[in-house]
């Protein structure tokens, strides 16, 4: 992987906004077809298999993600380190960054792997799983959790890239394995009839092949800094991966986990509440993603900047992709708030799964005028490495506020998914309080030194 040197970056220099946009948009039509991925599995399943195995998509597909979230949190610690030694033109230290990255992600790929095969029916339990959907639930998480190395390695190699300042190529690579997996979930699902098992098999082979791609791409297109065996000697860089990337990891793991408890809560409700709330979250997932890619966007950016010691401009991309991050949210509000039984009904046929989603959306509606401000600050705050403080308001939004809340909405008498909902957007304001208070302290904090 050749070249000392790095190129003119316009991340340093220069307008803010055309660079962050260039950066952001092939983001957001990374996560799009990232979406695409449990989206088409959820859709396709619920157009041509019965509720049962909507649920166990649904329901698998949000422990995948938790476990996924491990590898995406680490990575942001990858994403940091490279954007920062970009800033600062250490190639050394860059490739240094990579190595270690190749050694701690075979371990956590490892490791998960034989956990989600081993304990996918402790997992349906735990999930409070319809005892109709525990058999497909079981088989889906076992073939997804088969190919935990290939979305370890996608990861992996996305997030060097994003250090780098290039967000096109995992687009590149993420493209190619949706065009193959909605291809495979047609003739798997839709032609020879295996429901979950085929979603399944159908994601496993398109990341693959994603992989695959992106190693020979790299291969014909080599990175700016060098990875030579000395990388591989020193372990400095596996512990500055975690010191970034753990907090993240983390906390990405338990809100998620926040999320299965949230789900497991209304599994315990039936097999129409179950289905809905999964096609709930697998939305969410959709509306997100412009303020999601700006996070990310603004990780590597601030980096950067920070790695360049230009805290000022790092600010003020923050300003700019909260503006336009909040003009969407606004749209996905009103989209929510307005027409959730037509975005439902995008994903199952079943009157009563629609109901009861539109109900749900309803309440959570009001989430999307928050998180483009709360996710702009997270990547303002992973992008000058103060992870810990994202881990915690994290946690505290989710362990204190939702989950306690959630469950306290499903045992009132007369309860519905409104009702229940509501803890969605309560707890997304009390993330947000949290990142402006932060934000303040750590400006004040500044302007004394």
């Amino acid at each position: 992987m050749t070249s000392s040197s790095f190129p003119r970056n316009p991340f340093l220099s220069g307008p803010i906004l055309s660079p962050l946009v260039r950066f952001a948009l092939p983001l957001m039509l990374s996560l799009l077809l990232q979406a695409l991925y449990g989206g088409v599995d959820l859709a396709v399943v619920g157009r041509f298999s019965p509720t049962a195995s909507v649920s166990a998509v649904a329901t698998g597909s949000q422990v995948m993600q938790t476990a996924t979230v491990i590898i995406t949190g680490l990575t942001m610690g990858v994403t940091v380190l490279v954007g920062k030694y970009m800033g600062a033109e250490d190639p050394s230290a860059a490739g240094n960054v990579v190595a270690g990255q190749i050694r701690l992600f075979s371990v956590v790929a490892l490791v998960l792997t034989v956990t989600m095969v081993a304990f996918a029916p402790q997992l349906a339990m735990v999930m409070n799983v319809p005892p109709e959907a525990v058999p497909e639930t079981v088989r889906y998480l076992r073939i997804c959790a088969g190919g935990m190395v290939f979305i370890t390695a996608y990861n992996a190699i996305s997030g060097i890239f994003r250090g780098v300042g290039n967000s096109r190529s995992p687009f590149l690579f993420v493209l190619i394995a949706c065009i193959v997996n909605v291809v495979l979930d047609l003739v798997l699902v839709g032609g020879l009839n295996m429901a979950a098992s085929g979603a399944a098999l159908a994601t496993v082979i398109a990341q693959a092949l994603s992989v695959l791609f992106s190693v020979a791409y790299i291969h014909c297109n080599p990175l700016p800094f060098l990875v030579t065996r000395e990388s591989f000697r020193s372990t400095r860089s596996v512990w500055q991966i975690l010191r970034i990337g753990s907090p993240i990891a983390l906390q990405d793991f338990l809100v998620s986990v926040s999320f299965l408890i949230i789900t497991s809560i209304v599994n315990a409700l039936g097999l129409v509440a179950s289905a809905s709330i999964g096609i709930a979250e697998k939305l969410f997932i959709f509306l997100s993603i412009v303020p999601t890619a700006f996070m990310s966007a603004l990780s590597a950016f601030v980096a950067q900047n920070m790695g360049a010691n230009q805290p000022q401009r790092a600010v003020r991309s923050l300003w700019i992709a909260q503006g336009l991050s909040f003009v969407f949210g606004v749209g996905m509000f009103l989209l929510t708030f307005l027409a959730g039984g037509f975005l439902a009904s995008l994903f199952s046929s079943d009157a009563a799964v629609i109901a009861a989603t539109d109900e749900y959306l309803k309440g959570c509606s009001f989430e999307y005028l928050m998180i483009p401000l709360t996710f702009c600050f997270l990547g303002y705050f992973n992008g000058r490495e103060h992870t810990t403080f994202v881990m915690l308001q994290g946690l505290f939004a989710s362990f204190f506020v939702r989950i306690p809340l959630s469950y306290f909405l499903s045992r009132l008498p007369q309860t519905g998914m409104f009702l229940i909902s509501l803890a969605v957007p309560i707890s997304g304001m009390v993330s947000l309080l949290l990142c402006f208070f932060f934000f303040l302290y750590l400006q004040r904090k500044e302007k004394q030194l």
